[in-house]
C-alpha cells in the first residue's frame, strides 16, 4: 500500500514560533526559562528541517535526494559549530569541530547502530543486510577518519595536533572527493547494494511522490528552518558553554551536545527501521550520517578556518584514539557476515557508555 507524504502541521508551526521567539530576544522578552524555550525550538526546527529535506529529496530522487539530505544536516552542524567557535573569537574553541565530529561518529557507530542491533536482535533474533553496501561505507569512513582525526597527530608542519593551512585545505578536498565518490557509488554505480532485501514489500520504498505544491512548500519551509537554526544556534551558544562550564564538565561535552541534536532525526529514523526488521535501512541511515558528518562538515569548517585564519585542532588524544579504533574494529567485525544479533548491539552500546563516561570523568 502506498504511503502519502504530507506537510505535517508541526513542521510548519514550530519554525514560525521559533522565528517569533528569536525576534523576542531583541524586544527584551528574555526570562529565566527563555533559553530553555529557545533550545526546545532549536531541536524542533532541526527535526522540521530534516522532515522537509526528506520530502524534497523523495521528489527529486537519487543521487540528488541523498546529497540534499546530507547537505541539510551538514548546514545545521556547521552552523552550530561555527556559531560556538565565533562566540569568543575562537579562543578555547579550536578543538570544537574535532570534538563534535568525533562525538557524532562515536554516537553513530556505537550508540545508534548499537541500539538498532539490540532492538532488532531482541525482536527478530537475527537480521540480514547487504554486505557489499555496508563494507563500502565502512571503507570510506575509515579512510576519512584517519585523515582527519589521527593523521594530524603525526604531521610536523605545525606543532601539536594541527594541520597547516595548506595541509588542511588538501585534506578537506580529499575528504570531499571520498564522500562524493561514495554518493555516486551508492546512488548510481551500485544502488542495489544499498536496497533492503525485501524492497518489493517495503511500502516506504514505494511511497507516493509528493506533488509540486507539497514539494515547493517543503523547499521554502526548509530554507525557513535552516535560517532559524543558524540564528538560534548563535543566540544559544553562550548559554551552552556557560552551562557546561557551570556543571564542571569538560568542553568536549559541548561537542557531544551538538552531535546529539544534529543526529536526533536520523537516529529516530534508524531506530524505527530496526523495529520494523529493516536493518539495511537503519545501517544506510547511520553510516550515511557518519560519512556526511565528517566528510562534509570538516571540509566546510576547514574552509571557514582558512578564510577567517582561525586555527582548529583536529588530532584526537590517545584515549579517544583507542576508543575510536576499538569502535571501528568492533563494528567491522559485527557487520562482517551480513547478519546481526543482540550481542553485537550490547557490545557496541557498552563502548559508547565508556566513551561518554570518560568524557565526564576523564
Amino acid at each position: 500500500m502506498k504511503q502519502r507524504i504530507y506537510l505535517a502541521l508541526w513542521t510548519i508551526v514550530i519554525p514560525i514560533i521559533a522565528w517569533l521567539a528569536y525576534f523576542g530576544i531583541s524586544l527584551g522578552l528574555e526570562g529565566a526559562l527563555f533559553p530553555t524555550l529557545l533550545a526546545l525550538l532549536l531541536v524542533g526546527s532541526v527535526l522540521a528541517a530534516v522532515h522537509h529535506a526528506e520530502v524534497v529529496a523523495h521528489r527529486v530522487g537519487e543521487p540528488f535526494g541523498t546529497f540534499l539530505l546530507a547537505l541539510a544536516i551538514t548546514i545545521i552542524e556547521v552552523a552550530l559549530i561555527v556559531s560556538l567557535m565565533l562566540t569568543d573569537g575562537g579562543v578555547g574553541t579550536a578543538a570544537l569541530a574535532r570534538d563534535t565530529v568525533l562525538a557524532a561518529v562515536m554516537l553513530i557507530l556505537t550508540g545508534i547502530v548499537g541500539i538498532c542491533l539490540l532492538v532488532g536482535g531482541a525482536r527478530y533474533k537475527e537480521q540480514t543486510f547487504s554486505l557489499q553496501g555496508v563494507s563500502a561505507a565502512l571503507v570510506t569512513l575509515t579512510a576519512i577518519l584517519v585523515f582527519t582525526l589521527i593523521l594530524p597527530n603525526f604531521t610536523t608542519s605545525r606543532p601539536g595536533p594541527e594541520y597547516s593551512p595548506v595541509q588542511l585545505g588538501f585534506i578537506a578536498i580529499i575528504c570531499l572527493i571520498l564522500y562524493i565518490a561514495f554518493i555516486l557509488f551508492q546512488s548510481i554505480g551500485h544502488r542495489a547494494f544499498f536496497l533492503p532485501p525485501d524492497a518489493d514489500g517495503n511500502e516506504d520504498v514505494y511511497a507516493e511522490l509528493p506533488n509540486k505544491k507539497e514539494t515547493t512548500g517543503s523547499a521554502l519551509l526548509l530554507l525557513l528552518c535552516l535560517g532559524i537554526v543558524v540564528l538560534l544556534a548563535k543566540a544559544l551558544a553562550p548559554d551552552i558553554e556557560r552551562n557546561v562550564a557551570k556543571a564542571g564538565a569538560p568542553k568536549s561535552l559541548v561537542g557531544v551536545i551538538i552531535a546529539a541534536v544534529v543526529l536526533l532525526p536520523e537516529g529516530l529514523a534508524a531506530y524505527r527501521a530496526a523495529r520494523k526488521n529493516r536493518i539495511q535501512t537503519s545501517l544506510n541511515l547511520a553510516l550515511g550520517s557518519a560519512l556526511a558528518s565528517i566528510g562534509l562538515t570538516l571540509p566546510a569548517v576547514a574552509a571557514v578556518s582558512i578564510i577567517t585564519e582561525m586555527r582548529i585542532t583536529l588530532g584526537i588524544d590517545i584515549k579517544a584514539m583507542v576508543l575510536l579504533v576499538l569502535a571501528q574494529f568492533t563494528i567491522m567485525l559485527s557487520l562482517a557476515t551480513g547478519r546481526t544479533n543482540i550481542l553485537q548491539g550490547i557490545v557496541l552500546l557498552m563502548i559508547f557508555l565508556v566513551y561518554i563516561f570518560t568524557i565526564i570523568v576523564p
